[in-house]
């Protein structure tokens, strides 16, 4: 076959969803080999084939194979869609694993996407679904993706181990990306939180907001954090609380911390206010990591940034994840697109932990599947 020999081939499970949404921007095949080929339960879990059916829903006349242990997997891209959708997301993971993939591959659909995702709405994994809503939806804006039809909407909370939350991700279509200039994250001037509590006493969302006011109260008087109950069908099928919390800058960076109680009947028993302490340390230390994007958000910014018009983008960032930096080789291999990274120290920024200033020059991605009415 001549497809075969432009064909990328990676060898392990490990960044799965990297590869598969670079290879359907780039529309370049894929093939995976080896996937937990030496262990007793090899191949593709069900968390990982329920985002390839996903992939393969917003997408049109892709090609899908895997062999019958699952250790081995080809993709050849097909068109990306969009459309009305609704996805059962595997209850072993958060929403989020799937929602971060969507939020890169959205923008570039041929119908504006509008997907109803069900399953685990928040847990220690993954990034939970109000801090996408939060982070995420602000860095899209940046590029221009904008509208009344970009949301995300939490109709119904579900922890683990059961889930049985649902959202509703809607997100228009853009033709190009316009470039950012996005290096001066500003000094904080709110928090803002979500404590959340189901299928266990009100009472314990008060507790969260109570210990973790203890804390940030004493750097900052703008804090409102919003306790959300939720009862009966639109609660989930599993017990459990957490807490979101997002610090806003003048200049309209947004970053954020969250923590979820234990799934039940797995590890010891969390106390509210324990959580609502670390979850605003943890904030504290987003915040001295700093940079104009937070940690949960570094690749999709840079995936933006790479796809967006042929000029000068730059975003500071604050110390790269082992996930965004295995991201910027992924970029390398898909687009062939190097970024020049320099480091600022501490003392030329006067705050924080140091920060890392990226800049590209975009590959002038045009998306072509966008119908021009």
């Amino acid at each position: 076959m001549a497809g075969e020999a432009q064909c990328f081939s990676y060898v392990g499970c490990n960044f799965l969803r990297q590869r598969l949404v670079l290879a359907t921007l780039s529309g370049r095949p894929l093939k995976i080999r080896k996937i937990r080929a030496k262990e007793e339960n090899p191949g593709l879990r069900d968390f990982e084939a329920s985002f390839i059916r996903l992939i393969d829903k917003v997408t049109n006349g892709s090609r899908i194979e895997i062999n019958q242990t699952g250790t081995t997997f080809y993709y050849q891209p097909g068109l990306l869609y969009g459309g009305s959708l609704e996805h059962d997301c595997s209850p072993s993971r958060g929403i989020g694993y799937y929602l971060e993939s969507l939020l890169c591959l959205a923008p570039f659909m041929k119908h504006p996407l509008k997907i109803v995702l069900r399953g685990v709405t928040n847990d220690q994994v993954d990034p939970s679904v109000d801090v996408l809503k939060a982070t995420a939806l602000p860095l899209l804006k940046k590029f221009g993706i904008d509208g009344e039809n970009l949301e995300i909407k939490i109709n119904r909370r579900g922890v683990p181990p059961k889930g049985g939350g649902e959202i509703l991700f809607a997100c228009p279509v853009r033709k190009v990306l316009r470039p950012v200039q996005f290096t001066d994250p500003g000094k904080i001037k709110r928090i803002r939180g979500t404590a959340y509590s189901v299928r266990v006493s009100p009472q314990m969302a008060n507790r969260m907001v109570e210990s973790a006011r203890g804390i940030l109260n004493k750097f900052l008087p703008d804090i409102y954090i919003y306790t959300d109950h939720m009862k009966g069908v639109s609660s989930g099928k599993s017990p459990g609380f957490g807490m979101c919390l997002t610090a806003e800058t003048i200049n309209g960076t947004i970053l954020s911390a969250e923590l979820a109680s234990n799934p039940q009947g797995q590890g010891a028993a969390v106390l509210p206010e324990e959580l609502g302490q670390n979850c605003a340390k943890l904030l504290l230390e987003e915040i001295y990591r700093g940079g104009c994007v937070d940690s949960t958000n570094q690749s999709l910014a840079l995936l933006l940034m790479t796809l967006g018009q042929r000029d000068v983008s730059k975003v500071l960032l604050g110390p790269l994840s082992p996930y965004t930096i295995e991201f910027l080789r992924h970029l390398r291999s898909f687009f062939q697109i190097m970024f020049k990274i320099e480091t600022k120290t501490p003392e030329e920024e006067h705050m924080g932990g140091e920060k890392v200033l990226m800049t590209c020059v975009g590959i002038g991605f045009s998306n072509l599947s966008k119908t021009i009415r």
